[in-house]
């Protein structure tokens, strides 16, 4: 498995072929459609990111070797795209990777200066939410390893 920075590289790679930001956004829309269909029935307030212009749901469970999960969606085209782009880097990793992580990918894309302020509060109220997990697990982790010692 590539590392997060690599897949970042990856990302910023595929954005230096895309110079026209119409063209960008047409890119970041298609990238949403490649998520997983998102439950129904996981739609649910506790999975609702606060903060966000629009409707997005995160949420996340532990593999058996400790990496985490996510499940997202956002009802908002461009939205998704932007989640989709978290999950490609984030998803499957480790609490440490996670919370580890520089993001640089966002500013490099130019995602962050395209973004309205809204949108933008929405991005880091993802990845917050993205962190509360990586958190929360790190801690379930280590109570574990340290009530089976």
């Amino acid at each position: 498995m590539a590392t997060v920075n690599e897949v970042q590289d990856e990302i910023i790679g595929e954005f230096e072929g895309l110079t026209d930001w119409m063209d960008r956004y047409a890119y970041i829309i298609d990238l949403g459609n490649t998520l997983p269909e998102y439950p129904e029935s996981e739609k649910t307030p506790q999975n609702l990111i606060e903060g966000c212009q629009s409707r997005v749901w995160i949420d996340a469970r532990a593999d058996s070797d400790g990496a985490i999960c996510f499940q997202a969606d956002s009802d908002a085209l461009i939205v998704k795209g932007i989640v989709a782009l978290l999950m490609r880097v984030l998803d499957h990793r480790t609490p440490d990777e996670i919370l580890g992580a520089d993001l640089y990918f966002i500013d490099r894309i130019g995602l962050r200066e395209h973004l309205s302020p809204t949108r933008s509060n929405g991005l880091v109220a993802m990845v917050r939410q993205i962190h509360d997990y990586a958190r929360a697990f790190k801690i379930m982790n280590e109570d574990r390893n340290a009530s089976s010692t």
